[in-house]
């Protein structure tokens, strides 16, 4: 991973802390600009953290993703979240950290 990468484990792992969520996410545009979400559950709906940084991307503007993170349990993106990232980023890294900011997994398919 590289360090504008490691940066976005760093986000991703503050925002999971702040909010006290199983998950932190963070994603890179184009520009190099950075959006930083956590799981989101309300009783009206529910959105992983990877898709709510994306949606943040997406509304502020974003038109392709270079990198994203997710930090939390998982070992592999469940196929939404790789799904939402691939939208914008065919060819973007999707990283996969546990809670101590340790790389897990890189997708890059």
């Amino acid at each position: 991973m590289d360090a504008e990468d490691a940066k976005l484990v760093t986000l991703a792992r503050s925002a999971r802390a702040r909010n006290e969520t199983d998950e932190g996410a963070a994603v890179r545009d184009e520009t190099g600009r950075t959006y930083v979400a956590t799981t989101v559950r309300l009783p009206s709906f529910r959105l992983s953290a990877l898709r709510a940084a994306v949606a943040a991307a997406v509304s502020s503007g974003a038109r392709s993703l270079e990198a994203a993170v997710v930090v939390g349990p998982a070992t592999e993106p469940s196929p939404d979240d790789l799904a939402a990232v691939r939208d914008l980023g065919p060819a973007a890294p999707l990283h996969l950290a546990d809670p101590s900011g340790g790389l897990r997994a890189t997708v890059r398919d």
